[in-house]
């Protein structure tokens, strides 16, 4: 048995393969010493190599990073099977690289192992990564080993890329490779963490081939480093090696590779299991479908299942942004007929002053100027994407999905007695209490964070002609979680804790929208906000 560790080439895609000098050279002086068999040390890239990063041009760039290469490590880097030429790759004249994977997808099977030939004829040895095995058929997963066995390949690895396998699915999968396989051919399994099975399976992977006589290899990285979900953790999937089948892995070098190395990428970087990536794992769909939903719009888990859903099994597995553009608009929009609305509101708001009371910590720290304005000027009053007990508002403003099914189950008498003002993207009919407003007539788009509730609210003023507004809580979105809110528990809009830029970009918008209505529209603040400009 073979432990792999992937953390340089994985996580190359957390930190764009930027891990540094330093952090380089000591996780592969630390595997080394670790007794890890293979070490991956990063991507081929037909670019040239940058100092300090895990993209290597060829074979002779990695040197700089080993002080002494064990007699016993095997030294790999990986190719896409079509996005690295291969006139780059020098001959094997004692390369500091033993070997290259290849990874391909279904389909490309015969493409990914010619390229594997051509590798061999330079003098490396070959590993393959078979993309998305789970969607492979009996009958391919069959052609799939006999291809393999074409040419004097080192091994072959499924790959669970979605990490939507169970023990099921890997069985299967096992059960058709092994028996057509040729023996001489190491079976690996790579696999992520989406659905919190990585080192389940991993164990059952090896546990599955114990009485084989077929070598197998399990890849894993330090703290489970790797794109979306992440991987099986060195450490885990060591430590059960070492009980189980008296590996001699030794734990005190790989504790210290992280201590000294992983702490820097923990504190300032983020992978691992998360609700987003369940989903990803659930519908077998590309990670990167979900980090561009959660990077440019902060799409909610449910909203998330829905869009990932409208899609079919083959652009699941693919990430055609414009597709997924069209098919978020899609979710959000649900294009109502709301001149009732508008009117009615207009109507009811005409000639009146309009407070907004946003759910800021400051409704609760400053509350005697908030309800010293509303004694005194005898407002309209708007709660904005939250309820705050605290206050009697004549209407509830919510542009979104999660924000409406929280204040409905924790305030549900409120909820149920208050006049609601909802975007269209929100599933909620038009009724006495229910305002349905178009979600386009209220969103500008421009801004990574072009949803803000308080200045969707505003420009839903300036529709309804309101020329008197007054705006409470709208304070700046601080580092820690949810810090920012009246209520602590309240479902955040910030996921990433990137509050810098969410307030500069909340400035910015209010700066936009101030200049858009110009002296139509007069705006004070009850309480203390950065974005009083």
């Amino acid at each position: 048995m073979q432990l792999l560790d992937c953390t340089l080439r994985d996580g190359a895609y957390i930190v764009d393969a930027k891990f540094g000098t330093s952090a380089i050279k000591g996780i592969i002086d630390k595997l080394q010493k670790a007794n890890i068999e293979i070490i991956e040390c990063g991507w081929l890239k037909n670019t040239e190599h940058k100092i300090g990063t895990t993209f290597f041009h060829v074979p002779e760039d990695i040197s700089r990073y080993v002080n002494k290469k064990s007699e016993k490590s095997i030294f790999v880097a990986m190719i896409d099977w079509d996005r690295y030429d291969l006139n780059y790759l020098p001959q094997n004249d004692n390369s500091i690289l033993d070997a290259i994977r290849v990874v391909f997808p279904r389909g490309k099977a015969k493409e990914g192992i010619e390229v594997g030939r051509q590798i061999l004829a330079k003098g490396y040895k070959v590993f393959f990564q078979a993309a998305n095995t789970l969607a492979y058929t009996d009958e391919e997963l069959v052609e799939l080993a006999e291809c393999v066995n074409s040419i004097d390949a080192e091994a072959l690895s499924i790959v669970d890329t979605f990490g939507a396998m169970y023990e099921e699915d890997l069985d299967r999968i096992i059960e058709k490779l092994d028996e057509t396989l040729d023996p001489r051919i190491k079976l690996g399994f790579h696999s992520h963490n989406n659905q919190q099975l990585s080192f389940a399976l991993t164990q059952y992977f090896v546990n599955r081939l114990q009485y084989s006589e077929r070598d197998v290899v399990v890849d894993a990285s330090l703290c489970g480093m790797g794109r979306g979900a992440g991987n099986t953790t060195t450490e885990l999937a060591a430590s059960f090696l070492n009980r189980k089948y008296d590996c001699g892995y030794e734990m005190d070098q790989i504790l210290d590779a992280i201590d000294l190395y992983m702490g820097y990428f923990k504190e300032n970087y983020s992978w691992g299991y998360s609700t987003p990536y369940f989903i990803s794992g659930m519908c077998c769909c590309h990670v990167n479908n979900i980090a561009y939903l959660l990077k440019n719009h902060r799409t909610n888990a449910k909203d998330m299942n829905e869009i990932i859903k409208s899609l079919n099994p083959q652009d699941r597995i693919k990430y055609d942004y414009d597709l997924l553009e069209e098919k978020y608009i899609e979710n959000q929009n649900k294009i109502v007929d709301d001149k009732e609305t508008i009117d009615a509101l207009s109507h009811a708001l005409q000639g009146r002053k309009v407070l907004l009371i946003a759910p800021g910590k400051s409704t609760l720290t400053e509350s005697y100027k908030i309800k010293g304005y509303i004694k005194a000027k005898n407002p309209v009053v708007i709660e904005v994407n939250a309820i705050n007990p605290e206050y009697d508002a004549d209407y509830l403003f919510l542009i979104s999905n999660s924000r409406y099914d929280y204040s409905k189950s924790i305030y549900p008498e409120q909820f149920g007695n208050m006049k609601k003002i909802l975007l269209s993207n929100i599933a909620a009919t038009h009724d006495e209490k229910n305002f349905v407003v178009n979600f386009n007539r209220v969103v500008k788009r421009g801004w990574d964070y072009f949803d803000n509730a308080v200045i969707d609210c505003l420009r839903l003023m300036s529709v309804l002609n309101v020329k008197d507004v007054a705006v409470a809580g709208f304070d700046e979105f601080r580092e820690h979680y949810n810090e920012t809110y009246a209520d602590s528990s309240l479902p955040t809009v910030n996921p990433e804790g990137n509050s810098d830029k969410l307030n500069k970009e909340i400035l910015d918008m209010f700066k936009d929208f101030k200049k858009t209505v110009g002296d139509s529209m007069n705006i004070e603040f009850v309480t203390k906000s950065i974005f009083d400009v």
